[in-house]
């Protein structure tokens, strides 16, 4: 009985998503995982002095994680969009252990293009293998039980970061309109306003992609899951920036201690980053949770009422004239009465 209920959970997963979509998301995942590489890359060879080299690695590491970590699993969904066609279902265990390594490649690759920077130097190993173990964590992460979950979080990423970027593109003129002036004070508070509209504005956005990610899933296969996983989709790239900041202050804590070294500002400026980006990412998180669970809610119609009972016949007026004469026919005529 077990094997038959995975057997049909398999078969399910395998009808959900397409290899084109898999294809799409993947290539739209390597695209940024690239292009931030690329961006480190030139930033950090681009500097004249060894602490600006520190400086701009631990600016750059953040958004190469954030890449990797979609990227990785981006592709594992790819990887096993296509051993899955035909009707072959990998079990569990092979689909995790497929989609890990798929991940883990996809790492090796983009560790490889930062340590070449320096090879000798144990600056740019820490920040490849960092690189290496976010897209190592995104692909095992595809290979969990509810792959269209996964996809529709790494689409609300790829939105989280299209936000993010027009946002900052448009900066100036936002910070004018929320009030930034001449004054320090102005300029913090526009600053801190921008920072929490950014962190909103993205948390809806990539939890309405994951939700429009769900349901087309849904049209496609004529399953759908059950609607605490569209609050989870929808918190998903918070999570996602989470398990990335973490990874920061773990695997690329040298890195970061690396550059507060160069000098007090910097080791300020690092540190009211890292907490920025903390509270950015628990705010996408708690905004796409809530986001979601609206969208999907919106979707649930109420339970419909049950069917009123019908009347029962009325029953006709009572008369208590008919009623005397009948009693008085049912008792026994005196001249029929036998004599004593």
């Amino acid at each position: 009985m077990d094997s038959e209920v995975e057997a049909a959970e398999s078969a399910q997963e395998g009808a959900e998503r397409a290899p084109s979509n898999g294809i799409l998301l993947a290539a739209v995942g390597v695209v940024w995982m690239a292009a931030m590489l690329w961006s480190a890359r030139a930033t950090i060879t681009g500097r004249a002095d060894v602490e600006m080299e520190v400086t701009s690695t631990a600016y750059a590491l953040p958004g190469a994680i954030s890449a990797s970590l979609v990227a990785g699993a981006a592709v594992a969904l790819a990887v096993l969009a296509f051993l899955t066609r035909g009707g072959r279902t990998p079990g569990v265990t092979v689909r995790f252990i497929i989609a890990t390594g798929a991940g883990l490649g996809l790492g090796a690759l983009g560790a490889l293009s930062i340590i070449t920077i320096n090879t000798e130097g144990w600056l740019y190993a820490v920040v490849g293998g960092t690189v290496a173990a976010a897209a190592t964590i995104g692909g095992a992460l595809a290979g969990l039980r509810y792959p269209r979950v996964i996809a529709a979080v790494c689409w609300g990423a790829v939105a989280v970061f299209v936000v993010g970027f027009v946002l900052n593109y448009l900066q100036d003129p936002l910070l004018s309109a929320l009030g930034s002036g001449d004054t320090a004070a102005s300029q913090t508070g526009a600053a801190s306003w921008f920072a929490l509209l950014q962190s909103v504005l993205s948390g809806v956005a990539g939890a309405v992609v994951a939700y429009r990610v769900l349901r087309r899933a849904r049209r496609r296969s004529g399953s759908d899951v059950r609607w605490p996983f569209y609050a989870l989709a929808g918190a998903g790239p918070g999570l996602l920036l989470i398990v990335g900041e973490a990874l920061t202050r773990t695997a690329g804590s040298r890195v970061l201690e690396l550059a507060g070294k160069v000098s007090e500002l910097e080791l300020t400026v690092q540190q009211m980053l890292s907490g920025s980006r903390l509270n950015n990412g628990l705010i996408v998180l708690f905004v796409g949770a809530f986001t979601g669970m609206i969208a999907v809610g919106r979707t649930m119609g109420s339970p419909a009422a049950a069917p009123a009972p019908a009347p029962a016949p009325a029953s006709p007026p009572v008369d208590p004239d008919a009623i005397e004469q009948e009693a008085r026919a049912d008792e026994p005529s005196t001249a029929t009465r036998p004599a004593p």
